[in-house]
């Protein structure tokens, strides 16, 4: 093993120890906050940060993430859009509630309880008689 390879495989050792060391600091921190009561918004506040920055270490380093950030940019865009993408789509289709006239898919009158869906125009038959 060459020796320029051998400096920078223990550059990476270390790196991971330290790594290591700042999980497990902290996981103690997270261990002494549900150990104190402070409240429950606050306390979801410090376990969500602590959480987030553990798990932005493992993917970053131990998932090698930090050296992909071209591909990881482009896979949050994506999820952006797709994010954005089925907000129209549930407003959009906002208005075809069970019982309105309007929409690809109706529902007959009968089917919806309470006076909310009740509409004049139920299916018919063909033969002209209300089902």
């Amino acid at each position: 093993m060459s020796e320029p390879h051998a400096h920078a495989t223990k550059k990476e050792v270390k790196r991971y120890w330290i790594v290591f060391a700042a999980l497990t600091v902290g996981t103690i921190i997270t261990v002494g906050i549900a150990n104190v009561h402070l409240g429950i918004i606050l306390g979801i506040i410090a376990a969500v940060i602590v959480a987030l920055v553990k798990g932005s270490l493992v993917a970053g380093y131990f998932m090698h993430l930090f050296h992909e950030r071209e591909f990881i940019y482009f896979v949050l865009a994506m999820t952006g859009v797709f994010a954005l993408a089925m907000i129209v789509l549930i407003l959009w289709t906002a208005g075809d509630q069970q019982g309105d006239p309007h929409g690809i898919y109706r529902v007959p009158a009968k089917h919806v309880t309470g006076d909310h869906g009740a509409h004049e125009d139920a299916y018919e038959t063909p033969a002209g008689e209300a089902h």
